[in-house]
Order: structure tokens, then C-alpha cells, then sequence
């Protein structure tokens, strides 16, 4: 439960394409740990150990690339290496999961935890569209609501936009059945990112989520809550507001504050050790971080270890 609050915000989905977010993680590749369908942007090649047998075109040599796919033939006649790229030499596959469920419309400040997600969700879109990586979208909040299938053509970051501005929270959350769902729909490998405050039961998530990783994706999971509900900074009689379909009650938040920390407490290092058993990023985020912050500081760090591991 969580105190009644509201707000009004305008209806341009540009808004969420924040420059300092935009500025600070365009020098950052979001990049696959675990074997995930292509390579990034051209960077490196497939991860995948051989090539598939029907032939798309060539390409340019480039440093790392193995030897044995160059195309002596092309040299012969040009003097120059190339390689022979097949259908399954793809960009990166991404799958953004945004939670628009009436729990995430809770704000205690300025912004909501969907607003939040909104600009997360469109920072990472308009990234991974940049690097002509695929990407495709589910709003959900007891069930699918909405579904776009992943692409990677320019006019494709207008249509997710317009999706990411329109939704509007209502519903339970039930991630976990929903987590079940998506990962029977998602036939390809790629990367998953979901952005929710996961307020379900911590063992139907983890489920959702190790079906995901049964399919072989990479996950990333952004934790959104607002300051208030990790800190419980109530002190008089207050008014607290089921946001998904439960009774309002009056209550004294000084006999609840312990309890409510340490249920809160248990239930995020669940989920934190779940994900963390599973090779799941799991990046815990309030909506009074300063985004352009926590996510050029969490990607920064991926890439690092990356890195480290690829040496």
C-alpha cells in the first residue's frame, strides 16, 4: 500500500529522450555477457561458433575477425579481405519489458516509477536503435498489454515512442506469469531488459525469469522504486491507498516502519540473490537517481567486465 498521491504531465513523447541520459551512455555499448543471437553494431563478430549455411553477403575484413571466413576468391580478383557473412551473422535482438501496472504510478515526488521507466525504457531504445540493433517492446501488468515486435528500422524508435507515452497504469502486477509468457513467445535469442518494481511474489519472478534464461537470453532487470517506499518515512495517522484494487486504511506508520523494512528488505535480496544465481543483472534504481547517472555508471561497469572476460 502507498500514500495517494497524482500528476499531470504533457504529451510529448520527446520529453523522454533526455539529453544529459542520451549524451552520457552514447559512448556505451550495451553489450551481451552471454551468447545472445549477433554481434553488436559490426563491433565483433557472432558469438555463435560456426555460421549458417545460407549466404547473405560480404563485408570488409576487420581486425579479430577469424581467418578461415575470408574469401580468398574475393582477394584474388581484389586484393583486399573480405568476409563471407551468412543469415545468421545478425545484430543484437532486444526485448524492453515495461510494467504499467497501478503499482508503478506511485509517486512521492516529482516523478512517478512509470515515469521513470518511461525514461529508461526510451534512453535504451533510442541507444540500441542507434547501434542498428533489433528491438521490440511488451507493456504489461496482470497480462500482455501491449506487444510490438522487434525491429531495427529507423522509423521503428516513432512507433515504440508512441507506445511508451500512451500506456497508462492500471491492473495487478503478476510479472511472473507474464515473465512465463513472453519467454514462450520469444523465439529467437537475444536480450531482455525489464524495468518493474517486481511487487510479486519474489519466487514466481525468479521463475519467470530462469524460463528466460531456459531459452538462452541475457536478462537485465532495472529495479524501480520510489524513495519513499524503501525508506517508510512516515511518522503521522496516514491514509494509505491500494494501488492495485486494495482498500484504503488509516494507519500508524510507526508500528508498521520495522516490519514493513525488514518484508521489504527480504523480498529484494531474493530477488537479488535469485538473479545473481542465474547470471541475471539485477540493478536496483530509485526514482530520485539521477538517471543519466545510474545508467552510463551500470553500463560502464558491464563493459568492464566484459572486457575482463573476453581477455
Amino acid at each position: 500500500m502507498t500514500p495517494d498521491t497524482s500528476q499531470e504531465r504533457t504529451s510529448d513523447p520527446r520529453r523522454y529522450l533526455d539529453p544529459k541520459v542520451l549524451v552520457r551512455i552514447a559512448r556505451l555499448d550495451l553489450k551481451a555477457r552471454l551468447i545472445v543471437e549477433g554481434f553488436m553494431a559490426g563491433m565483433h563478430k557472432s558469438p555463435f561458433h560456426g555460421f549458417s549455411v545460407e549466404f547473405a553477403e560480404h563485408r570488409e575484413y576487420v581486425p579479430g575477425d577469424d581467418v578461415k571466413h575470408i574469401d580468398w576468391r574475393v582477394y584474388a580478383k581484389s586484393d583486399r579481405y573480405y568476409i563471407k557473412q551468412y543469415e545468421e551473422e545478425t545484430n543484437l535482438r532486444a526485448y524492453v519489458l515495461l510494467d504499467v501496472s497501478e503499482s508503478m504510478s506511485y509517486a512521492s515526488g516529482d516523478i512517478s516509477k512509470l515515469e521513470y521507466g518511461r525514461y529508461i525504457a526510451a534512453s535504451l531504445t533510442h541507444m540500441l536503435l542507434e547501434q542498428q540493433d533489433s528491438v521490440g517492446m511488451a507493456l504489461f501488468d496482470d497480462t500482455i498489454r501491449k506487444s510490438i515486435p522487434d525491429s531495427s528500422h529507423p522509423s521503428h524508435k516513432k512507433l515504440l515512442l508512441h507506445e511508451i507515452e500512451v500506456c497508462e497504469p492500471s491492473g495487478k502486477t503478476m510479472a511472473g506469469r507474464v515473465f512465463h509468457e513472453l519467454a514462450e513467445r520469444f523465439h529467437r535469442r537475444g536480450m531482455v531488459i525489464i524495468i518493474s518494481d517486481l511487487f510479486d511474489d519474489p519466487q514466481r519472478i525468479l521463475a519467470g525469469l530462469k524460463h528466460f534464461r531456459h531459452k538462452q537470453h541475457e536478462v537485465i532487470v532495472l529495479h524501480v522504486l520510489d524513495p519513499f517506499e524503501r525508506e517508510f518515512p512516515f511518522s503521522n495517522l496516514t491514509l494509505f491507498k491500494g494501488m492495485e484494487q486494495l482498500p484504503q486504511v488509516f494507519a500508524e506508520p510507526l508500528s508498521l516502519k520495522k516490519e514493513y523494512l525488514a518484508a521489504l528488505d527480504e523480498h529484494c535480496r531474493t530477488l537479488q540473490r535469485g538473479c545473481r544465481q542465474n547470471r541475471i543483472d539485477f540493478v536496483p534504481l530509485t526514482t530520485t537517481d539521477s538517471l543519466d547517472v545510474a545508467l552510463s555508471s551500470y553500463l560502464a561497469m558491464r563493459m568492464s567486465r566484459i572486457n575482463v572476460r573476453g581477455q
